[in-house]
């Protein structure tokens, strides 16, 4: 993780919102999104695309390895109220398989402390989310294994995954509830995040 020194070096405190500037510029490549909400189009196909548990794309059974690629094909992407994820443009949409997320978290950064701290996770592929309100951070815990499988929001009804040494770091940040001190969180724009349990 990438904690941020909050103090400039004239001596004078940086603001939150600096430092969350700063996180975004380097998670984001410039690339405005595409409104893939408003587009409806009647054509859609299957052309036998795939998007792995690793994050790797597949297309027809074979790797896609052009990442400027992949980054385009990523800012076409939405989940529907079905649950299946499509390549939307305004005039067709593709079905892509997902094995688990779209995107992993590869990495979170933290800007400020307590309650009012905001967590900005980066994706393999350059987006940056802000855990809060709009992007909630989640822990499903597999019944079989009882192993945790973290997801942060990131557009839509796009989530990321949070890779094992990201989930680590945040695992580092947790504090016990105020309710129940055997239950693990964490706090990101004035939301607490359960992500597991002491006992």
């Amino acid at each position: 993780m990438a904690e941020r020194d909050l103090k400039s070096t004239s001596g004078g405190i940086v603001s939150v919102e600096d430092t969350l500037k700063a996180i975004m510029k380097e998670g984001k490549d410039g690339r405005k999104l595409p409104p893939v909400h408003l587009w409806n189009p009647d054509h859609c196909g299957d052309i036998g695309m795939e998007i792995r548990a690793d994050g790797s794309w597949w297309h027809e059974g074979t790797r896609i390895g052009r990442e400027k690629l992949i980054r385009l094909f990523a800012t076409i992407l939405r989940k529907d109220e079905d649950g299946q994820t499509y390549l939307v443009t305004p005039y067709e949409k593709v079905i892509v398989r997902v094995e688990d997320a779209p995107f992993l978290a590869i990495r979170v950064d933290r800007a400020g402390e307590g309650a009012a701290q905001t967590l900005a996770f980066t994706t393999n592929l350059g987006d940056v989310t802000l855990a809060g309100p709009e992007c909630a951070l989640r822990v499903e815990i597999d019944d079989a294994t009882g192993e945790p499988a973290p997801y942060v929001l990131v557009r839509g009804r796009l989530e990321a995954k949070l890779t094992r040494a990201t989930f680590y770091e945040l695992v580092d940040l947790a504090v016990p509830s105020a309710d129940d001190e055997t239950l693990l969180g964490v706090w990101s724009q004035n939301m607490f995040f359960e992500i597991g349990r002491t006992e």
